[in-house]
């Protein structure tokens, strides 16, 4: 098997189930997947489809009611808080809709912060790279209250690829940005998914995205279609 075909992402028989005062309300069901590394998946369907919560459990911020999650092997559902972290950070890299900047840091200080916490003497200098990269150079000491919503997500971005991660997940990442700025984030995406061979997952309602990725996942009412 060659090392492009690893399987990264690994899921059996995945599902949640939330108790409310109405009862067991089941947001996702017997969902199994397997995705190989450098791949690019999207995942699809309506609003209350069940999309976000299957990237949190497959991330590991969450815990499945039933079934299990591997990545690289390794599997999420045996391990503890402390455990999911760790592999988080030795993995993962998050873009979220609601970018999830620290506001009292600048640009730069909030993508050298993944890096700092792992001690990497060279935060200061991967950190600038990729903020020259995303095109904000100009916009280092600014705070998250200075820029715009498409220069938040390009911060985000960088902070999610500095630390050049085995897979990224992304939550609607053009969801709040106006089409030119989607465009650009989206080729920013693929470029360094190419690039590092890094696995992408989003959730997205952009058409656009998801017809750029190799795979579209459908979810409808908490099942894979």
């Amino acid at each position: 098997m060659s090392e492009t075909h690893q399987k990264i992402i690994e899921t059996k028989n995945l599902g949640k189930t939330v108790f409310t005062t109405d009862g067991a309300l089941c947001i996702l069901s017997s969902v199994d997947l397997s995705i190989t590394e450098a791949e690019s998946i999207a995942i699809v369907g309506a609003s209350g489809s069940g999309k976000s919560t299957l990237l949190s459990l497959l991330a590991g911020l969450d815990s499945p009611s039933q079934g299990w999650v591997k990545l690289k092997g390794q599997d999420l559902t045996a391990m503890n808080e402390d455990g999911r972290a760790r592999l988080r950070n030795q993995l993962v890299g998050f873009v979220f809709q609601s970018f999830q900047l620290l506001p009292g840091l600048t640009a730069l200080e909030n993508v050298m912060l993944p890096l700092e916490l792992r001690a990497d003497k060279n935060a200061k200098i991967l950190a600038e790279k990729l903020l020259d990269r995303v095109g904000l150079s100009h916009r280092l000491t600014h705070t998250p209250m200075k820029l715009s919503g498409g220069e938040q997500q390009r911060v985000a971005l960088a902070r999610a690829f500095v630390t050049e991660p085995a897979i990224l997940f992304a939550d609607e990442p053009t969801g709040n940005l106006d089409s030119k700025t989607g465009e650009h984030i989206i080729d920013l995406l693929f470029e360094l998914n190419q690039e590092k061979h890094t696995t992408l997952v989003l959730v997205t309602h952009d058409n656009a995205l998801a017809t750029r990725c190799q795979r579209t996942i459908k979810l409808e009412a908490g099942r894979m279609l």
